[in-house]
């Protein structure tokens, strides 16, 4: 790494790659590999080694924009701020503050969340705040919660993922939505380890595994049923753990036992021999792990369908020990810090809950406000902006592209359109911000510092490397004027190592307490990061204090041999000690639940669920199931990414992915235009034939708008929990296209 270079993160997914920045002769910046840093040690995807690409003023935007006369046109920064502040000021006075919503992101950094929903809350006094993350991980946080009482993405860090004895995958295809992360996986099985993908596509992913079941979308929540009232009749219940470090079993087990392998062979398509074989082959080792990601959770029952696969590990002893657990893979940048620190409708900072009195006196201390004075909880993602221009008359968005990314997206646009007033804050022109009154010039991760978290609950600092060009301003320079001009003139610095203190304070004693945390400690850390909770500063003092909150030491049920040895590597390492390459010491608490469970009584809860259907199911006139997700070169909405020409050269547009099958009673050829029919709507785009997908499913990407927007046809079916939309799966029918 030249010594010129800037050590940084990369902007895009949760794994939060190292790289650094080196200024290039001709100006602008090139990326440099950072092998140190252990969670891709130096690999990276296209999207992070072309990410330097939208820094170029050619693509994103530089100068305010406001509407006259139906067009977006340039203006000054007072004209831009006085005219949003003028209007959010005329809402409130005559509907009442809930007249005014904010709809944040997952790629926010810390301090932009925490600033965000601070200034819903104490400027604007609006409950209608919360973010896109609700669209990503919010079913797998929920049912984390209600089983261990504490939701961080991965409870271990990834280097543990070798070193198991088999993972589960769900639903993720991380070659392709995180590829330097593949090759943990690729360690575990030269380990002698074992990988099972469970996806109903043959991914990339699922090509590398040793066993790959491809269920009908939608029954992932029998699925997990069906294996554990197997492990049940086998005798393969850890009963000493269950009665030691659980409570709730026997409900869950009764759920389970109503789930018999042949019915569940019926509701998935995986048969019973497959079944069987994926209990042996996770029940046989000493250690092991279940790791979820979209496929499974972004339904109208995701959150029980997490907790059915939280339940799998709990009834086999698989959390809360060594190199074994459940665990998220979450996929925005900073999906895990962003739903940590107030910018969620019913959090305040610290992951604390905003109807909880004892939170809201303590944040607002920190705030300088009376508590009464603070809003209660607010709508969900979907909730708001399908409330917008009626209940909710004005909008501030920053760092997302609903009009892409939201679900059943032609009614989104329209209550978008809808509204009095927009403002949105980005990096470039996204489809969303083509809508607004007035449209911000924000800098961007190379252009500022501030901390992220990534999936792994590792607090990384991401450092300015260049300047932002003239008539560009960070996001906490906008909350500063906006906060000034509604009459609030304190509270609201522009210095993001300001706001991380602030943060500090208003996180501790909370379940994701960032107070020993600093920025000098971040840089100390030799860019590796720290794990919270992080209680204190000294790590001696931050080890006792995380131990009680959440098990950041000890060897619940350790065996003894090889077993006993990696027991006693994790247990050194769940206190920051480290032997080696990639297990090097690492700060705060790398290793979640070990001596206890973040619940009252320290017991992780079964939590009893049953399979039922989808939202929508296939019929007469729509007899197709319809799956949605990422491909490897584009990124969520493709707001950015669809800005890079290498990667649009891999990756320029959506497309239809079927069955020959399916192709046959179609009369489909590669590449011919399909039309994919829901009951929202209709999108188009060119037939990509694979026998890697099930004959009576069709996969749709969702990077693009326009006539190939996937989005249009999915269903906003919520969670009862989560809120979490029912993206994975609708009913369609698919026809050439005239």
């Amino acid at each position: 790494m030249p010594t010129t270079s800037t050590p940084t993160h990369c902007p895009y997914c949760a794994l939060q790659c190292g790289m650094a920045l080196s200024p290039l002769p001709t100006g602008g910046v090139e990326v440099v590999e950072r092998p140190d840093f252990p969670v891709n040690r130096g690999a990276l995807c296209g999207k992070g080694r072309t990410a330097p690409a939208v820094l170029s003023s050619r693509v994103r935007l530089t100068s305010p924009l406001v509407r006259s006369g139906g067009s977006l046109v340039p203006a000054t920064w007072e004209e831009a701020l006085d005219r949003i502040a003028g209007e959010f000021g005329r809402v409130r006075s005559e509907h009442g503050a809930d007249a005014l919503g904010v709809f944040g992101g997952g790629g926010l950094t810390n301090e932009k969340a925490y600033t965000l929903g601070k200034f819903a809350r104490v400027v604007l006094g609006t409950s209608q705040i919360d973010y896109n993350g609700r669209f990503c991980m919010s079913s797998a946080a929920a049912a984390g919660i209600k089983a261990f009482g504490l939701d961080r993405g991965l409870p271990f860090p990834l280097e543990d993922i070798p070193r198991t004895g088999c993972v589960i995958l769900v639903g993720s295809n991380l070659a392709e939505t995180m590829p330097p992360a593949l090759r943990f996986f690729n360690e575990l099985r030269e380990n002698g380890g074992t990988l099972i993908v469970i996806d109903p596509r043959r991914t990339k992913t699922a090509e590398q595994a040793d066993l790959h079941l491809a269920p009908r979308p939608g029954t992932d929540l029998a699925l997990a049923l069906g294996l554990l009232h197997l492990i049940v009749a086998e005798g393969r219940v850890d009963e000493e753990y269950v009665r030691d470090r659980t409570t709730g079993w026997e409900d869950a087990r009764a759920a389970a036992m109503a789930h018999w392998p042949e019915y569940v062979e019926r509701i998935t398509g995986v048969s019973v021999p497959q079944l069987r074989e994926t209990v042996r082959l996770f029940c046989e080792p000493e250690a092991a792990m279940v790791l979820t990601a979209r496929g499974p959770e972004q339904h109208s029952k995701g959150t029980d369908t997490v907790g059915a696969w939280i339940n799998l590990c709990l009834a086999t002893g698989r959390a809360g020990r060594p190199l074994s657990g459940y665990g998220c893979l979450t996929g925005q940048g900073n999906g895990q810090g962003g739903r940590e620190h107030g910018q969620k409708a019913d959090q305040l900072p610290g992951y604390r809950k905003l109807d909880d009195p004892a939170a809201r006196q303590h944040v607002a201390e920190v705030w300088g406000v009376d508590p009464d004075s603070l809003p209660g909880p607010g709508r969900s993602a979907y909730e708001l902006l399908d409330a917008l221009g009626s209940d909710v008359r004005s909008l501030l968005l920053m760092g997302s592209n609903p009009v892409v990314s939201a679900p059943r997206a032609a009614h989104i646009e329209e209550r978008i359109k809808s509204l009095e007033f927009l403002a949105v804050c980005d990096v470039v022109l996204s489809e969303t911000a083509a809508l607004a009154n007035v449209v911000l010039p924000v800098t961007q991760w190379a252009e500022e510092t501030g901390t992220t978290t990534s999936l792994e609950g590792r607090v990384l600092l991401r450092r300015q490397a260049i300047t932002a060009p003239e008539g560009v301003r960070s996001d906490l320079e906008v909350l500063h004027e906006l906060a000034a001009r509604l009459g609030v003139e304190k509270g609201f610095p522009t210095d993001p190592e300001e706001v991380f203190e602030e943060l500090r304070r208003a996180s501790a004693g909370g379940v994701a307490d960032y107070s020993g945390i600093t920025y000098a400690r971040l840089t100390e850390e030799n860019g590796a990061g720290v794990f919270w909770p992080c209680p204190a500063e000294t790590e001696g003092e931050a080890e006792g204090e995380a131990r009680g909150e959440a098990g950041a030491a000890g060897n619940a049920g350790a065996g003894g041999g090889a077993e006993a040895e990696r027991g006693a590597a994790a247990k050194g390492e769940a206190r920051g000690e480290g032997d080696g390459p990639g297990h090097r010491r690492v700060a705060g608490t790398p290793r979640l639940f070990l001596e206890r469970f973040a619940t009252e009584d320290g017991r992780a809860r079964f939590v009893p669920v049953s399979h039922r259907p989808n939202a929508e199911e296939p019929d007469d006139d729509y007899p197709v199931l319809l799956t949605t997700g990422r491909v490897v070169a584009q990124y969520q909405s493709g707001a950015q990414t669809r800005r890079v020409d290498e990667l649009n050269a891999a990756a320029p547009g959506p497309f239809v992915e079927l069955h020959p099958r399916l192709a046959a009673r179609l009369g489909a050829a590669e590449g011919d235009p399909l039309s994919v029919v829901s009951r929202r709507g209709r999108a188009v785009a060119p037939a990509r034939i694979t026998t890697g997908i099930r004959p009576d499913t069709v996969f749709m990407p969702f990077h693009w708008p326009g006539e190939g927007r996937v989005n249009t046809l999915t269903n906003p079916a919520l969670d009862p929990t989560s809120r979490m939309p029912e993206f994975k799966v609708c009913a369609v029918r698919v026809e050439i296209a005239e």
